[in-house]
């Protein structure tokens, strides 16, 4: 019989982008791993969703039509599930109790980055934050951990542009990532505070899933010195091509870091403090909330460094 993975996850113009995005790069893994199985999403139809990135990758969905734990206890019994990936803020211990109650052999993989009480087989904090220690009272003790930078989730374009040459820039060329959904509205702000630098360029990436995407269209037209991609599928080349990165405490934070790529993180969230923390502990440029003046200070540090490296 197939063996049948089953991701449960959402995205929207209010959740966000990144869910699915690295639910995605797991996906990936589990294929390589096991490829035979069939994966499957369990997903809500949401206002801003990227469900159709899950249909571009090959796998099947089911669309939900709530976050009722009865209507996915049917998709896990319709479709045999035997492993069960959850990548989402509103499941906890107790959800994820109730579903291994009912199916005592299916093994449960949580998604987690925040510290959580969860009820599962294995639990994944792929940030490179991620304190293992923390989550000694918060699981079963039969729990596997997996924390930490080296089970963080890469597409492997960040793998082959890691491999490349960096480029040298005529202009300073700063990489802008505020999440696909920008939920806090600042890629705008941002660029407006960039404004006052000369010689630089800018590569602002969003998705379609940013409720603000015309606003910022608009403000970006006839301004040569901001390219803005939308859905792009070359992110890894963007921010190889880039002389530093202004984003949050995420998993773009992973990312950038993967890359050996300077960077400023603005937190936007409450989920993004453990990752704010470890970046200021280290000393990294960090901003609890945005400032445009703090801001402006931070992209002249670092662009200071970044021209005393060069000489």
């Amino acid at each position: 019989m197939t063996k049948v993975v089953l991701f449960r996850a959402d995205s929207s113009s209010q959740i966000g982008t990144g869910h699915i995005m690295r639910d995605l790069v797991l996906a990936s893994q589990l294929q390589k791993e096991f490829p035979d199985a069939k994966i499957v999403f369990a997903t809500q139809n949401l206002d801003g969703n990227i469900n159709y990135k899950i249909t571009e990758a090959g796998y099947e969905i089911v669309t939900l039509d709530s976050h009722a734990i009865e209507e996915l206890l049917e998709v896990i019994k319709a479709w045999n599930v035997e492993m069960l990936v959850i990548d989402h803020y509103d499941i906890g211990a107790e959800y994820e109790k109730e579903l291994k109650d009912k199916n005592p052999t299916m093994k449960i993989l949580s998604f987690d980055d925040t510290y959580e009480k969860h009820f599962c087989d294995i639990l994944l904090n792929h940030n490179i934050s991620a304190n293992k220690k923390k989550y000694k009272e918060l699981v079963p003790k039969k729990c596997e951990l997996r924390c930490g930078f080296e089970y963080t989730l890469l597409r492997d374009e960040f793998i082959e542009e890691k491999k490349k040459q960096r480029t040298k820039n005529l202009k300073s060329r700063i990489f802008i990532a505020m999440g696909g959904a920008d939920t806090a509205n600042l890629n705008i702000k941002i660029v407006k505070t960039l404004k006052k630098f000369k010689n630089i360029q800018v590569n602002l990436v969003t998705t379609t899933a940013n409720k603000t995407l015309k606003e910022l269209q608009k403000y970006v037209e006839n301004k040569k010195w901001i390219k803005l991609y939308i859905n792009s599928t070359k992110i890894a080349k963007l921010m190889r091509k880039s002389d530093f990165a202004i984003i949050t405490p995420s998993v773009t934070a992973n990312e950038v870091y993967f890359m050996g790529l300077p960077f400023i993180a603005i937190k936007t969230a409450e989920n993004q403090n453990d990752m704010y923390r470890l970046l200021k502990k280290k000393k990294y440029l960090v901003l609890e909330k945005f400032n445009n003046t703090k801001l402006e200070k931070r992209v002249r540090q670092i662009l200071k460094n970044i021209y005393k490296d060069e000489k």
